[in-house]
Order: structure tokens, then C-alpha cells, then sequence
């Protein structure tokens, strides 16, 4: 049998970008993922489909498994020989834990390594623009534990020391104890006016700010309902939150926007609404699967070099003809000399990314502008038309260039499936919500509306385009953006400008 190992990884803060690159190695590679509370869900998308995934979280009064049983289950997974990946909230060694799993590790026998993470002792603060040190103000910063009380009579802390030594002091977890914590700090010497912030769910979009002194804070935090987790910030350092508030002044901050996309598309709209603030999450509602007749896809494709125009109208499309293509033939001369066109940039990047340069691109990234672009360029009449498109989709192209005098040929190189393997984001909406949904094809809207998920009256939907939203009204699903550049850019833009409204 295989020996086994466990990896006790830092998941960071709640970001998923923040976890590291080795953290993300060992998820990549683990049989077994062993998850907490404090733990972003979306990292569980590294792991490998077949991965055993369990959640052993334990917040304040619910606690899924005991410490025991924790311990206990880290060993026998790793007895038997699995990879195992132990994510713990923010570093496993900082108030995680850590040093008790890694301890019983070491007492059974068991390989194991330590994956350090981003603590939210560091990552709180500065996601609420607020440095830890800072040359100016402070050289020191002292990090400690709020989950002991500090009224009972022996108390591990030394809250003298914690009160009148110098520089920043950053408390993890205690915000339920905050009012014994801050009075106890006070009678031991902390001045009145010393400034704290309390920072909950830093580094994502549930981030929430709430700054005053170790006089008021306590009662600031009672009368909004401020909860845990959250990190709580004292010293002086609390005064450069102002001009260095950086993430929560992102224009899409505190926005919750939920991708339709398929799961290998999505990335890209998601990180780039991530860089802008928003709570962006991946919720697939469509698959692309491979062409319907292979056969009969891959007939067309080794012909292509006998057209006069090569058509594309997606880059799944692209993606498709081009795995054939260079299947078929070893050099990219073999495509002789077919004019290339298509819709849209993102259409036209994937064409050169295999080394091949546009003739035609219509200025509005729509099917319909096709011909009378076509027609600038060239006759219609007899010209030979093959047109890479996925199965189902929309016939004005062909019809319309038939209708010229166009010999028209269809492959056929993809098709379109509602997505029903994605369980985290749409357990996610339906937990959740969102404030936005994004459609970026009317496939993407048909799905969306075939799931019969809830919509709350506060969701506005946002398209890419006319053909998105003429499908989206059709579904009685109201447009409450649409994009006027139909590619992700366009619609990242109108998303911003939506909300900049």
C-alpha cells in the first residue's frame, strides 16, 4: 500500500486568490479534502471531481465534529494511504489548531507537511487598508487570542502587558467577548483614545468595517449587530484606514454577482468583477459538450482549404475546428487559402491564438452584421460558405446568406447542455443570492430560467447582448443591463456603469 500523507494547509482569508500556490498543488492532488468553517467553498474546485470532501467546521456553539474526532480522522485518512488536504482558515499555525493536528500526526506515525497560509491577523487589517507596522507609527505588532474570557480569575493572557506595551495589537476571534476584552484592557492601561477597527469576513465581499476607540467600540459593535468571524484592530495605525481604504472603495464593492458561464469560461468574467470589488462567484448553468456527429464535423473540417470564407461564431467553435484541424493535418498551410471572419474580439483572439489572422470582423459583434460586412468585401452570390457553429443555434445567418446566392455548409461543432454537475454555485444562489446575474448567450438564460431558482425582486440581470436579452424576454426575465460592446470588456464596463448610477 501507498504511504500516505496529510497537508495541513493555510486556506487564507477568504479569498480564494490569496490561497498559495503549494496550497493550491496539494488540493489539486488530494483524495480526501478536509475543510472548515472558515474556509471559501470555491476552493474545493481545485480539488480532483472524485475527491472525498468533508466539512468538520466549528464556530461558536456548533461544532460539526469534536477536536478528537478531527484528529482521529486526519490519521485514519492518511493510514490508508490517501493524499490528504487538511484546509484550515487562514494559516494553520496562527490560533488554527494547526500544532495540535500536525502533533497527532507526529504521535501516530503519519507523513505529513505544514502549508502556511495568509493569516487574517495580516490580511484583515490591510483589506481594510490598515498596515499592521508602518514606519511612522509603529515597529511592532503583537497578535492574541479573544476566545478566552478575560473575567475569569487566572486568565493565560497578560492583559497588562497587552494594555501598555507598545505598537499594534490585532485579536483573533473574542468579538462576542469584546465588551470584557476592551473594559479589561482599559482597567489595565490602555489610553481611552486608543482607535481600533473591527474588520468581519476581510477579503470578501461580506467585508464589513467598523472603526471607534477601546472606549466605544463595544457598544458601536452591539448596535449594529456586528458578528463574528472578525479581527480587531488597536492602535494608532487605525488613523491611515482613510486614505488607504483601498478594497472598500473598489467600484464594484459589496456587489454579488453571480456567472452563468460554462465552469472553463468563467474564470475570466469572474476575476475580472473579483479586481473590481465585487463578491463574484462561478454559477455554470450550461456545458459545452463535443460535435453531435464527429464523423460528419470532421469531413467538413478537412475540406475547409476548398472554401471561399470560413465563418466563426464563438470561440468554442473556434476551439473545436482547430483540435480537428490539427488532428487531421500537421501543417497550417493546409488550410490553403480561405478567408477567415468572424463575431466578436474574443472570437478573433482565439483564431490567432492559432496562428491565423482575421479578414472580416464586424464592428457590432453580432450574427447579423456578418453580411453586410460580407457584402463590402465581396459577391455573395455562388460564394462557398462553411459556417463553424454550435448545434441548435440560430439559422438567420445561413438562411439570410442562402437567400443571397450563397453556398452555405453547417459543421456542426458543438452543442450547448444544461449544466447539472455544478452543485456549489447554485446551492450557493440558492443560499445566497445574488445582487446580479450575468448571461452571456441565450442558452445561458434558457438554463438559468429551466432551473427555477428563486429571484428575489432586488436581482437585475445583466446580458451581453441584443440576442441574449430578445431570449432573456422571452423568458419574462427583465434586462436590466446590456452590453454595448457584446463581449465580456462591454459587459464588464456596463456592469460598472450600472451600479456607478
Amino acid at each position: 500500500m501507498l504511504e500516505g500523507i496529510c497537508y495541513l494547509v493555510g486556506a487564507g482569508p477568504g479569498d480564494p486568490l490569496l490561497l498559495t500556490l503549494k496550497g493550491r498543488h496539494c488540493l489539486e492532488r488530494a483524495d480526501v479534502v478536509v475543510y472548515d468553517y472558515l474556509c471559501n467553498p470555491e476552493l474545493l474546485k481545485w480539488a480532483p471531481v472524485d475527491a472525498e470532501k468533508l466539512y468538520v467546521g466549528k464556530k461558536a456553539g456548533a461544532h460539526t465534529m469534536r477536536q478528537e474526532d478531527i484528529d482521529a480522522l486526519l490519521i485514519s485518512k492518511t493510514q490508508a494511504g490517501k493524499t490528504v488536504a487538511r484546509l484550515k482558515g487562514g494559516d494553520p499555525f496562527v490560533f488554527g489548531r494547526g500544532g495540535e493536528e500536525a502533533e497527532a500526526l507526529a504521535a501516530a506515525g503519519c507523513r505529513f507537511e505544514i502549508v502556511p497560509g495568509v493569516s487574517s491577523a495580516i490580511a484583515g487589517p490591510a483589506y481594510a487598508g490598515i498596515p499592521v507596522t508602518h514606519r511612522k507609527h509603529t515597529s511592532m505588532f503583537t497578535i492574541f487570542t479573544g476566545h478566552e474570557d478575560p473575567t475569569k480569575p487566572d486568565p493565560s493572557l497578560d492583559y497588562k502587558v497587552l494594555a501598555t506595551s507598545p505598537g499594534t495589537k490585532v485579536m483573533l476571534m473574542g468579538i462576542e467577548r469584546l465588551r470584557s476584552i476592551t473594559a479589561r484592557l482599559r482597567e489595565e492601561g490602555m489610553p481611552a483614545e486608543t482607535p481600533v477597527a473591527l474588520v468581519r469576513w476581510a477579503s470578501t465581499g461580506y467585508q464589513k468595517t467598523l472603526v471607534g476607540t477601546v472606549t466605544n467600540i463595544a457598544e458601536k459593535a452591539e448596535e449594529v449587530s456586528f458578528e463574528a468571524p472578525a479581527v480587531a484592530v488597536f492602535g494608532e495605525v487605525v488613523n491611515l484606514r482613510e486614505p488607504l481604504n483601498w478594497f472598500e472603495s473598489l467600484p464594484l464593492f459589496g456587489k454579488r454577482i453571480a456567472v452563468t458561464r460554462t465552469q472553463s469560461q468563467a474564470g475570466e468574467l469572474v476575476a475580472s468583477l473579483r479586481e473590481l470589488g465585487a463578491d463574484a462567484y462561478e454559477m455554470p448553468t450550461i456545458r459545452i459538450e463535443p460535435a453531435p456527429d464527429k464523423r460528419e464535423f470532421y469531413e467538413l473540417v478537412a475540406y475547409a482549404h476548398t472554401y471561399e470564407w470560413l465563418i466563426f461564431t464563438s470561440p468554442n467553435g473556434v476551439d473545436a475546428f482547430f483540435k480537428a484541424f490539427y488532428e487531421l493535418y500537421k501543417d497550417a498551410r493546409s488550410l490553403g487559402g480561405v478567408r477567415i471572419a468572424v463575431i466578436g474580439p474574443a472570437t478573433a483572439e482565439r483564431v490567432r491564438s492559432n496562428r491565423f489572422e482575421i479578414d472580416l470582423i464586424p464592428e457590432k459583434h453580432i450574427a447579423g452584421e456578418i453580411v453586410p460586412a460580407l457584402q463590402k468585401e465581396t459577391t455573395i452570390d455562388n460564394l462557398k460558405v462553411l459556417l463553424v457553429r454550435g448545434e441548435k443555434a440560430r439559422d438567420e445567418l445561413p438562411k439570410e446568406l442562402s437567400r443571397l446566392g450563397a453556398i452555405v455548409d453547417e459543421a456542426l461543432a458543438y452543442r450547448t447542455l444544461p449544466e447539472s454537475a455544478d452543485s456549489l454555485g447554485i446551492a450557493r444562489y440558492r443560499r445566497e443570492g445574488a445582487d446580479m446575474v450575468t448571461f452571456t448567450s441565450a442558452s445561458t438564460a434558457e438554463n438559468f430560467h429551466a432551473l427555477e431558482l428563486p429571484t428575489d425582486k432586488n436581482v437585475s440581470f445583466a446580458s451581453i447582448g441584443p440576442i441574449t436579452s430578445k431570449a432573456m424576454r422571452s423568458l419574462e426575465m427583465p434586462v436590466a443591463l446590456e452590453a454595448k460592446s457584446h463581449d465580456i470588456p462591454g459587459l464588464i464596463q456596463a456592469i460598472v456603469g450600472f451600479y456607478k448610477k
